[in-house]
């Protein structure tokens, strides 16, 4: 951070500790110490929720750091409050902070089903695997009464469409029925979301996800459905979670576990600072080595965004940190053969003539 500055308490359950200004906005926000050394008592943050009118559900990129190229994002902003979310800058699209806005300001699309059968009815649809989650999560705690996720997934059982799915909640097992019958058909596979094993760290750095032991009874009960699950240790954190690598491999392929895979802090745009606000508040301790480390694998900065780098990062500490994860995916059995997906079983929704009422 660029100047010590007192911030405000902000509400219990919360990641970010600040709602700094997006990068849009046309007035900026700075959190000042007034002198009189008393502090506040936080407002309740209740949790919005706003359905968009979208018009396409599929998002397509031609990254060759991720391992697709469609993607479905049932929602915006993401109430687990995950203070490392590379998504958080998306908010300053819509005039809002990337901060606790993010977290609290959630935008849904009821009619993601409806869209999905639209897009896939088109005559030049050309069935690949689609990536759910790609953003923000897709079970996060509002799914559960929006059921926006349960929407798309029972559309791509309906049409024997393949797709890959990430997140770190439990209520993925809410819909375990459908995920066991799409792996029996060699239709789907789940990622599931593992950052550390100490519980109090989870808290403070993901504070509304699932616990760790939740997320390895998840993998547990997945795995038991014959549903082929991977472990994500996504972000590593060098200094404040990297430490715990061999500990959550081995954990997820105690569980079932069969393939694993690592992301390196990534600080895009306002997260940087976001990021820094969260570890003075509530790592001080360690905040000065952990920003150091982070620039570390990052030739100096807080970021780099070139392909073949954003994910891994660069140098020794990060070539440290490589070589540990690929160590520990041999020794913990989690590099075995994925079978493919089959995008021969899709059966293109009719539609008929009947005009979709989107927003109705």
């Amino acid at each position: 951070m660029s100047e010590a500055v007192k911030l405000k308490p902000t509400p219990k359950g919360r990641g970010a500790k600040s709602n700094r200004t997006g990068r849009f906005e046309a007035e900026v926000r700075e959190a000042f110490d007034d002198g009189w050394g008393e502090e506040e008592s936080p407002k309740p943050l209740r949790t919005e929720l706003q359905p968009m009118k979208s018009r396409t559900i599929i998002a397509r990129n031609q990254s060759p750091d991720v391992g697709f190229d469609r993607s479905i994002n049932p929602y915006r902003g993401c109430s687990h409050g995950c203070i490392y979310c590379y998504a958080r800058p998306n908010h300053a699209y819509l005039g809002l902070s990337p901060g606790l806005d993010f977290e609290s300001k959630i935008f849904f699309k009821p009619h993601a089903g409806q869209l999905l059968e639209k897009e896939l009815a088109k005559a030049s649809y050309k069935p690949a695997t689609i990536h759910i989650g790609g953003d923000t999560d897709p079970y996060q705690p509002d799914e559960k009464q929006l059921r926006v996720t349960r929407q798309v997934i029972e559309v791509l059982e309906r049409h024997g469409h393949p797709f890959t799915i990430i997140t770190k909640s439990a209520l993925i097992l809410r819909d375990l029925d459908i995920y066991a019958r799409l792996a029996a058909r060699k239709l789907t596979r789940v990622a599931i979301s593992i950052t550390t094993l100490d519980r109090a760290l989870a808290r403070s750095m993901e504070p509304r996800a699932a616990t760790p032991g939740k997320r390895i009874e998840a993998v547990r009960r997945l795995t038991e459905a014959g549903v082929p699950v991977t472990v994500m240790f996504a972000p590593a954190i060098p200094g404040l979670n990297d430490h715990e690598v061999e500990a959550v491999l081995e954990a997820a392929s105690k569980a079932g576990a069969r393939g694993a895979g690592y992301v390196a802090l990534r600080l895009p745009r306002e997260i940087a600072q976001l990021f820094e606000e969260w570890l003075e508040t509530d790592h001080p301790d360690r905040a000065r080595k952990v920003m150091s480390l982070v620039r570390q694998i990052r030739q100096g900065e807080t970021y780099r965004s070139g392909w073949g780098e954003r994910m891994v990062g660069d140098g020794p500490v990060a070539e440290v940190l490589r070589q540990r994860f690929h160590l520990a995916v041999k020794k913990f059995g989690l590099d075995q053969p994925w079978t493919p997906l089959d995008c021969r079983q899709f059966t293109p929704p009719r539609l008929g003539g009947a005009q979709l009422d989107l927003f109705g």
